[in-house]
């Protein structure tokens, strides 16, 4: 290939060109470059992890802290544990 971007057809040509020990290699990588293809489609555009968390503990009561026990018990389950779907 004597240009900077090859055509589809010198790739075919260099590709028919190989040697047979070479295609278990060239399969790896074009694997590798299709994940890599489809991993940067479905990546979706990431916050920072403050901003993700920001508001968490945000709450329209003012002190719970009296009342934390009780807010705990009622929350888990004492056989499974911490569960939003009592299974």
């Amino acid at each position: 290939m004597n240009t900077l971007t090859p055509t589809r057809q010198q790739i075919i040509e260099v590709i028919d060109n190989l040697p047979e020990d070479a295609f278990s290699e060239l399969v790896s990588f074009i694997g590798y470059l299709r994940y890599k293809a489809v991993k940067t489609k479905t990546a979706q555009p990431h916050n920072s992890f403050l901003l993700s968390i920001a508001g968490l503990g945000a709450s329209n009561e003012k002190d719970i802290s009296e009342r934390d026990e009780e807010i705990l018990a009622s929350e888990a389950n004492l056989i499974h544990g911490w569960s939003l779907h009592p299974d």
